[in-house]
């Protein structure tokens, strides 16, 4: 996504079993590659991750 990705929208780069496809490949956003889990993000399922991350979207929408 040339000019990063909107919140609310899924990237482009997930397959269907939501791993990144350019994951390791040098295409990959800087920022990807930073965003590293923590206890706090992921929770104890991947519900409370999912969770997680769409609130960080919302608080990051223009």
């Amino acid at each position: 996504m040339p000019n990063g990705k909107p919140a609310g929208v899924r990237c482009v780069q997930l397959a269907d079993d939501n791993l990144c496809r350019i994951f390791g490949q040098p295409e990959r956003p800087a920022f990807c590659g930073g965003l590293q889990p923590s206890e706090e993000m992921c929770g104890e399922s991947r519900e409370y991750a999912v969770r997680w991350l769409g609130e960080l979207e919302r608080l990051t929408a223009p």
